[in-house]
């Protein structure tokens, strides 16, 4: 399995940020309009104010190089429904190397562990197939949740104004996987 550093944002890698996400593949895929370096230097910043007041958790994708490969984020928390959204697009040089599983483990272990939440949703766009696919490959998933979280759903369509897939991953799936990991270590 790869390895992978999460960090907090920070402004040096932002510059790589915008280079990663101004590919066609990957500004397409999150609807990013045309952007600039200083939007990505405000978006950082912004979500960095955001995990100050607790309302995400948003992480800096970094390989053993400490090269900087993606992003991942923990959105929308609420402790109320004990749940929180999940996002991350990695770049596409880095597509097929296997950043987004461990990059998914790494940003579900701050989820569960430390957060203390249950469930984490997962949504893509229907029109995003790359994305789906990659979901669709977590052995610790559960694919195409709309009917039991009916609202989760809704919400995200909202947010995405198109249809969208929901799946989520739930603690107890996630741990079962983990513990297989060290049984076969």
């Amino acid at each position: 399995m790869k390895n992978v550093i999460l960090l907090p944002h920070k402004d040096e890698y932002c510059e790589e940020i915008f280079r990663l996400s101004s590919v066609p593949a990957i500004k397409d895929a999150l609807g990013l309009p045309d952007g600039t370096l200083e939007d990505t230097i405000r978006f950082s910043r912004s979500v960095r104010q955001e995990e100050k007041s607790g309302k995400r958790v948003p992480r800096m994708i970094l390989n053993e190089q400490n090269q900087l490969v993606g992003l991942t984020d923990l959105m929308f928390i609420d402790y109320a429904k004990n749940s929180c959204h999940i996002g991350t697009w990695i770049g596409e040089e880095y597509w097929g190397q296997g950043f987004n599983e461990a990059s998914k483990i790494a940003i579900l272990k701050i989820a569960f562990e430390e957060l203390g939440l249950s469930r984490v949703f997962a949504g893509a766009r229907t029109v995003n197939i790359r994305s789906q696919k990659a979901q669709e490959k977590l052995p610790f998933i559960s694919l195409d949740v709309e009917a039991e979280f009916p609202e989760e759903h809704r919400a995200l369509e909202d947010k995405e104004k198109q249809a969208c897939v929901l799946h989520v991953f739930r603690k107890i799936d996630f741990e079962d996987y983990l513990k297989g990991l060290d049984a076969h270590a």
